[in-house]
């Protein structure tokens, strides 16, 4: 099993324990560079059309906000699928 593979499994089954950190690295692995590193928000782009972006940001403990976890790996998931096609 790759290592993405794995963080992807381990968020999946707790997205209300995460650190921003691993969410920046994994989304900088599947998106690319974000847009804008001075903001509090990390912005990557999507290769689809309408809403072509992931929009991360650190909470006050550090970790990353369960509702962005979950966007995140909806559009993880949607690159897979439209990958396999």
């Amino acid at each position: 099993m790759r290592k993405t593979d794995k963080q992807l499994k381990e968020i999946a089954e707790n997205p209300k324990n995460v650190k921003f950190a691993d969410l920046a690295k994994l989304c900088a692995h599947y998106f690319g560079e974000p847009r804008n590193k001075g903001t509090s928000h990390h912005v990557y782009k999507t290769p689809w059309q309408g809403d072509p972006r992931v929009n991360i940001q650190k909470s006050k403990d550090g970790k990353a906000k369960p509702y962005q976890v979950r966007q995140v790996l909806a559009a993880i998931r949607r690159m897979e699928d439209e990958d396999n096609g």
